[in-house]
């Protein structure tokens, strides 16, 4: 019996919607470095040799030609490009060091690059848990929306990413209806992806008809796009690429996703696995420039592991975490933004493997500086499933890996000498004094699903274990909090020009 069937009879707890005290997003990561400065070295000339002497698949295509004509060696009968050290420095010089994600209120704006942090949700999966059964179920659009409005009140989750595939839509109608979910149900950053070019030109309208003009979208982008432009290991994927090259045109930030799993798609061996994905994002980012010198593109290192006994993908894996931290520095010794994973777990519910599993490869991530980090809430079974509760749950989780981000200020206040001398006269004792006070709600992470109550106080409120709080702290959320909607003769504007299948007032 599911936790939270098993807690139906229990009374509501009497713990209030209190808003996440969060720390704040955009800290500065970069303490931990799995890597040192040699490794890294070794990492960026291995993956220069790898595509100057093993280069890339590209079959016949517009990119083929274009790589052909910035004098990169192309081998027709073969369909490989060699990519010369050069074209790969001057693409680097070319890149955006910094680029600026906004949402629709300004306040969730992101400045991604060098160590500052953001942590937000990602994924494709094609089941949820619902979220008053228990029981997995196909995911729908409604589910797209429900869980863009939770996030949009979840203050530890700063962007979002599309989590979970709409499979009650036709395919046709999926790309657009997905984004208008989204951006309906949130204020936050939106990104998700399009399969055709069609589908692009109908998202890129509709977030200009809510932008105002062209010019303001490309000023202010408020969505973005991903695109896993490439099959491992070093094959670019034909109909990919050529969204990637309109994205790239119409001069609108993309993540460049490439996700080859060690002992499958890429070596066994860590080093090489990021030796592969390092080759597979700098022949990304090269093709990217040269399609538009100072195209907004953030390297999308998204490596993972197998686990050799089976050959099954593993989201929880330590060497999960370890690989995601050392992107970071990859992306930080080419001074380039980085999106990468974390919050990944092979748990099927929200239990405690799913706690740790997040925990750790969320803490390595963010210590490590990277960017742009998603799957950081919702997900389950190994990227197959989401659950309502569960981004409750990691929005707690987040709230403390980010207060661990922040690190400890040290300055003549917080040295605190003052306040030792005083408690040791007997002038009362520290819990008491101004300063604890002062630094209650700023030095501290407190949780707002996590129970810190004694026992007895517990047991008064229901013997609620996290899952069951989190379950009803979604219902809360769901009923209760109403994000700032599209203007409504905007959206009355779109729905006249596009099929929008979702009806207005989702809950």
């Amino acid at each position: 019996m599911t936790s939270s069937v098993k807690h139906k009879r229990h009374r509501r707890s009497r713990r209030p919607l209190d808003k996440p005290n969060a720390a704040p997003a955009g800290l500065l990561g970069g303490r931990y470095k799995p890597l040192n400065d040699q490794d890294i070295r070794r990492i960026h000339r291995a993956s220069l040799e790898v595509l100057a002497r093993i280069g890339i698949e590209v079959m016949p295509s517009e990119c083929r030609e274009i790589f052909r004509q910035a004098g990169a060696q192309v081998d027709d009968e073969n369909n490989r490009v060699y990519i010369p050290g050069s074209m790969i420095e001057d693409s680097l010089a070319t890149a955006q060091n910094e680029v600026v994600l906004y949402g629709r209120d300004p306040k969730y704006n992101l400045k991604l690059g060098g160590t500052r942090v953001y942590m937000g949700t990602g994924g494709a999966a094609v089941n949820v848990l619902d979220l008053h059964t228990g029981y997995a179920r196909e995911s729908t659009l409604e589910d797209v929306a429900r869980i863009a409005r939770l996030v949009d009140a979840l203050g530890n989750i700063h962007f979002y990413l599309r989590p979970c595939v709409a499979r009650d839509i036709p395919i046709k109608n999926l790309d657009l209806n997905t984004y208008y979910a989204a951006i309906a149900n949130t204020t936050k950053h939106v990104s998700g992806n399009c399969f055709t070019c069609i589908s692009l030109h109908e998202v890129l309208e509709m977030a200009t008809m809510i932008a105002g003009s062209t010019e303001k979208l490309r000023r202010e982008p408020f969505i973005s796009f991903v695109t896993s432009w490439t099959v491992s290991p070093l094959r670019f994927a034909p109909e990919t690429v050529e969204v990637l090259t309109e994205i790239v045109r119409q001069e609108m930030p993309v993540f460049l996703s490439s996700a080859p799993q060690s002992g499958a798609t890429s070596p066994a061996a860590l080093a090489g696995s990021l030796v592969q994905i390092n080759a597979e994002e700098l022949s990304g980012l090269t093709y990217c420039q040269l399609v538009k010198p100072g195209t907004p593109v953030i390297l999308g290192y998204v490596p993972s592991v197998s686990d050799l006994r089976t050959g099954n993908f593993t989201g929880g894996a330590p060497e999960f975490a370890l690989m995601h931290a050392a992107v970071a520095q990859l992306g930080q010794f080419y001074n380039l933004p980085v999106y990468n994973s974390s919050g990944l777990t092979d748990a099927k519910i929200p239990d405690i493997q799913a706690g740790y599993e997040k925990a750790l490869t969320g803490l390595s991530a963010a210590l490590a500086g990277a960017n742009y980090i998603h799957h950081s809430a919702g997900m389950l079974e190994s990227l197959l499933t989401v659950a309502y509760e569960q981004f409750v749950i990691d929005d707690d989780i987040n709230g403390s890996i980010m207060r661990m981000v922040r690190g400890i200020e040290v300055t003549d206040e917080t040295l605190s000498v003052d306040i030792i001398e005083e408690v040791c006269r007997g002038e009362g004792h520290f819990l008491g004094t101004q300063q604890s006070l002062d630094l209650m709600n700023t030095e501290y992470y407190y949780p707002h699903t996590g129970d810190r109550q004694r026992r007895a106080d517990w047991e008064a409120d229901g013997s609620l274990d996290m899952w069951e709080q989190a379950r009803r702290k979604a219902q809360l959320i769901l009923s209760t909090h109403e994000p700032e909607p599209i203007p409504p003769e905007i959206d009355a504007e779109i729905r006249k020009h596009f099929e929008i299948l979702l009806p207005p007032n989702v809950h």
